[in-house]
């Protein structure tokens, strides 16, 4: 098994073999947040007026998201997995759009197939990926808005690929690293309106998910489906 670990929309656009798209603050810890709390189905879209277009067509639609990590106008909430713990989510669909891993998902055209990545369900993505046993696995760094590598993004690679190739990992150690790093962001007490404190622990709530969340087509439309390995 080659493991590669890729960067940004470059990345996304080169990856081959079994794709991880990997965006932990905080799109894809949102996803596994809302399908925890009864959510049925997610469109990751990249573009911002698809997600409009959807909830037109939808009214019933939740939109969610984020563009500079804030809550665009007219959507129900904002990219951040403290919003959805107490929302009703049951039976929904809701449309995900953000700045940098909904961007991955759609820049991975090359893939035999895509995982979202967060260490909210990292050892189920691993034993997805075991089950799998494909010849290339891209591991793919989305970063801060697809602009420059993030601390959170990048560790989360590494952790992967380390449980995948039998070496261990010090994650208190990379929580450690993050905090002071690219994650100090949700500790400023003027970002707290949409970069609370508490999805810094929800991001980094260590396989608190057993299940991955696999990117699916349906009437040209990507959709992610919770897959328990």
């Amino acid at each position: 098994m080659q493991i590669n670990i890729l960067q940004l929309l470059e990345g996304a656009q080169e990856a081959q073999g079994l794709t991880v798209i990997i965006d932990v603050f905080r799109a894809f810890s949102t996803a596994c947040y809302a399908f925890g709390n009864g959510i049925q189905r997610i469109y990751p879209v990249g573009d911002l007026e698809m997600a409009y277009h959807l909830k037109k067509l939808h009214p019933e639609y939740l939109l969610v998201g984020e563009r500079n990590e804030q809550k665009p106008e007219g959507f129900d909430f904002g990219n951040s997995p403290s919003q959805l713990l107490g929302a009703e989510l049951c039976g929904k669909t809701m449309v995900h759009t953000t700045s940098s891993g909904t961007q991955g998902i759609a820049n991975s055209t090359g893939a035999d197939e895509i995982l979202t990545g967060s260490f909210v369900n990292a050892s189920a993505i691993v034993k997805y990926i075991r089950k799998q046993n494909p010849a290339i696995v891209s591991l793919v760094c989305m970063g801060y808005s697809c602009q420059y590598p993030t601390d959170e993004d990048t560790l989360l690679a590494v952790w992967l690929k380390n449980e995948l190739e039998g070496i261990s990992n010090d994650f208190p150690a990379m929580v450690e690293q993050i905090r002071k790093g690219d994650g100090a962001r949700f500790f400023s007490p003027e970002k707290q309106d949409w970069a609370p404190e508490a999805d810094f622990d929800l991001c980094l709530s260590l396989n608190r998910f057993n299940f991955v969340l696999k990117v699916e087509q349906e009437n040209g439309l990507n959709f992610l489906r919770k897959i328990e390995p």
